[in-house]
């Protein structure tokens, strides 16, 4: 059987356009480039947090539940539809980082801790990157009271897991979908890469995940650059949106944060602009802004995108309730499929 052009000798790549590691050299002038700068800029406001619904969150499951999301901080968001509870990309450790004392720190605490999580049905990992994959917190979901979720990782991630004593493990290929308690779950192409060492960039895949519940249909794009994919995810999935059966994506998780400066950050991560045009691309109905005010990872103050999502939003004429931030902690109602 022909390999999918996205199998690569030893490894994996993009869909449209090769990623191209930087260069030392290149790494070494954003670094110095950014510190002669003073960059990244002090926030000018307070990240906005607020204390978790813990009684909704934690009673909300079974028949009777509502469509929802709660904003944990960084890609990690608790989603609960289709009577699971489904978490992407875990991480409530202090550091983004393989190193307890150095590396991106955490600014603001998790919206909702370990402990205070309902029991938790899955976990959808994006990719790799430290930021994504924290080895703590998947470890402490792994043991939760009621037995491990069902980790949905990459192509390549398994091995990972299980080396690590966790074996309730499923991988995908892009395309590929998994069905747990009638909910599909499907990784989708992304425009990133992977690495979690000096050897092992593109060993893994990486890529994001389109949800199918009967009440809700979710998008999570992970880490992403700018590309026809997102083009590509509708269309391949148009047989299940159809206007009868309830349209597009109810709620997509986009990334509006870790994007400056765009000469090196462009081929890998989304500014707020090309969020919109995800959101756009996708047909979705709402959209959460992620990946922003929790780690400094980038040039942009950690409050820029939800500036930039209100200014963009604005001159595109795009009602607030389309593409949308939320508080940490705070969780958004989502409407049945079929009742707006």
């Amino acid at each position: 059987m022909k390999r999918p052009a996205h199998h690569r000798k030893g490894g994996f790549q993009n869909n449209h356009g090769d990623f191209e590691p930087k260069s030392l050299a290149e790494v070494l002038r954003w670094r110095w480039t950014a510190t002669r700068q003073g960059l990244p800029a002090r926030p000018q406001t307070a990240i906005p947090t607020q204390p978790a619904d813990l009684d909704f969150i934690r009673t909300n499951r079974g028949a009777a539940q509502q469509p929802a999301a709660t904003w944990i901080g960084h890609a990690t968001v608790l989603a609960q539809l289709g009577g699971l509870n489904l978490l992407t990309d875990p991480i409530f450790s202090e550091r983004a980082s393989p190193l307890p004392f150095a590396g991106p720190k955490r600014e603001q605490p998790p919206g909702v801790a370990l402990h205070e999580l309902p029991h938790v049905d899955a976990v959808l990992v994006s990719h790799n990157h430290y930021d994504h994959l924290d080895l703590a917190s998947v470890r402490t979901l792994a043991h939760q009271p009621g037995g491990s979720p069902l980790f949905v990782v990459p192509l390549g991630l398994q091995a990972w897991f299980k080396a690590r004593g966790i074996a309730r493990v499923v991988e995908l290929d892009w395309w590929q979908a998994h069905q747990l308690d009638g909910v599909d779950i499907a990784l989708v192409p992304a425009q990133h890469w992977s690495a979690r060492g000096l050897n092992d960039r593109m060993k893994t895949l990486w890529g994001g995940f389109a949800v199918f519940a009967p009440d809700c249909q979710l998008f999570f794009a992970g880490d992403t650059g700018y590309s026809r994919d997102f083009a590509d995810i509708r269309e391949r999935f148009s047989h299940r949106q159809q206007s009868h059966q309830g349209g597009g994506f109810d709620i997509a998780l986009i990334p509006i944060g870790a994007y400056e400066p765009r000469w090196f950050m462009q081929s890998q991560h989304i500014n707020v602009e090309e969020a919109l045009k995800i959101h756009a691309d996708l047909g979705a109905k709402a959209s959460l802004g992620v990946h922003w005010g929790t780690f400094e990872l980038t040039d942009e103050a950690l409050d820029e995108p939800p500036r930039q999502l209100q200014r963009q939003r604005a001159e595109l004429g795009l009602a607030e309730e389309h593409f949308f931030t939320l508080a940490i902690g705070e969780t958004r109602r989502i409407p049945p499929r079929g009742s707006r």
